[in-house]
């Protein structure tokens, strides 16, 4: 009887701790629910959506543009670039900031060196590649993204034929070898002044290169 009675004791205090697991699994679970929900609900309440750009013409862009002053004060001199890579790497460099400057700027001479030199100030500013292609590469995976359009845009795939390929690599090899265009200074943005692009206001302007726009950070 007395081993009867020891069983069910036993099989009780089993049940009762089965039950209380039980219990507080559920409670967890509940928890984990309860901060899940808040979390969301939390970002829904702070994150706004993104705000969209309004169209404009090309008219209305470029008095838009003209409308913010440039801010020579903010135009300081960049230091000569010192490129620190071997011959192979050098070579692939000049390749690549040619490249950036022809499709951006076509043949002319000023435009290739001021995208050459934002090319190089990226390259020594936080928040960029550490290197010439990767500057001038980043976001290529993307239809939206690349930080120069020909990259992503299908424009690289049809390599222009024209002579300014001779002049961007003269640019490029002279940028790499100390040259400056301070005409930009430490520009590290720019855009066409037929558009406007959703960065325009959060930085300085600087420079004006033909009808290109060239920014600093704030």
């Amino acid at each position: 009887m007395a081993a009867r009675r020891t069983t069910r004791n036993v099989k009780r205090r089993a049940a009762g701790r089965d039950a209380a697991a039980e219990r507080w699994l559920l409670l967890i679970f509940v928890v984990a629910a309860l901060i899940i929900v808040a979390g969301l609900l939390d970002n829904g309440a702070v994150v706004p959506e993104p705000a969209r750009a309004r169209r404009m013409t090309m008219a209305e862009a470029r008095t838009s543009n003209a409308a913010v002053p440039i801010v020579a004060s903010a135009r300081r001199r960049a230091a000569p670039f010192r490129f620190r890579g071997g011959p192979a790497a050098r070579a692939q460099a000049v390749d690549c900031l040619a490249t950036a400057a022809l499709y951006e700027a076509g043949d002319d001479p000023r435009g290739q060196r001021a995208v050459i030199q934002v090319v190089l100030n990226r390259a020594r500013a936080p928040g960029f590649p550490r290197t010439i292609c990767g500057v001038v590469y980043q976001g290529f995976e993307r239809m939206t993204g690349c930080q120069f359009s020909f990259t992503c845009d299908g424009s690289v795939e049809r390599r222009t034929r024209h002579v300014g390929w001779s002049a961007a690599r003269r640019a490029a090899r002279g940028a790499l070898a100390g040259r400056v265009f301070a005409d930009v200074g430490r520009a590290t943005h720019y855009h066409a002044d037929w558009m406007v692009p959703y960065w325009r206001d959060t930085m300085t302007k600087v420079a004006r290169v033909d009808t290109h726009l060239f920014y600093v950070r704030r």
